[in-house]
């Protein structure tokens, strides 16, 4: 797939209030400084289109941008991150929760895990809470270039071994590197096979 054209449409914390109309929408999510924002801009081919920063936890909208006039890549708020205050932290959910659970357009859920990581608890329970909801969802590694070649291939065959423990067969996954564009292809070649799928 060609992305000819990536904008900005709009920012909000109510699901109601995203865009009207039946266009897929693929979200992505992960914790906090998982490389999000770079991802979607190393997708799009448009530097700046998601914002960056090296401080965790700055997404705090749903944040749509309108891919080639046919679809929407959105930009979920991070989770997990420990220095928000609870009250913060349960609004954040609440906003995650409530467009994950009720948008028809959301076509999948890229969860994103960077793979220099262990396991953590928090992404197994967010899976674990996926599945028993029966999202449709993807998992994305971010961060490939941060490891070695070999070093980066056993992590996330120990990480899908350790999923393996609780699934019985994985979800699609997905190996990027925002820095060297690898997975790119991929991940659009993926969303360009669900595109042809009605929007339920």
């Amino acid at each position: 797939m060609n992305i000819n054209s990536a904008r900005f449409t709009i920012s909000n914390t109510d699901v109601n209030k995203c865009p009207a109309g039946n266009l897929h929408e693929y979200a992505f999510i992960g914790r906090s400084n998982v490389g999000k924002s770079s991802l979607i801009n190393m997708l799009t081919g448009r530097k700046g289109l998601a914002m960056t920063s090296s401080t965790p936890g700055k997404t705090m909208l749903i944040n749509h941008f309108l891919i080639n006039d046919s679809f929407y890549i959105v930009d979920l708020p991070g989770y997990g991150y420990a220095q928000r205050g609870k009250e913060s932290r349960e609004e954040l959910k609440k906003i995650i929760d409530s467009y994950i659970l009720n948008r028809a357009q959301m076509t999948n859920l890229f969860v994103l895990i960077d793979c220099r990581h262990e396991p953590q608890k928090i992404d197994m329970d967010f899976m674990a809470w996926l599945g028993e909801n029966e999202v449709p969802f993807a998992i994305v590694f971010t961060k490939t270039d941060k490891l070695g070649p070999e070093a980066g291939k056993r992590r996330i065959a120990e990480y899908c071994e350790k999923l393996l423990e609780q699934w019985e067969e994985l979800p699609p996954v997905f190996v990027t590197s925002s820095q060297s564009g690898k997975g790119r292809e991929e991940l659009l070649d993926y969303i360009e096979e669900l595109n042809k799928l009605p929007v339920e």
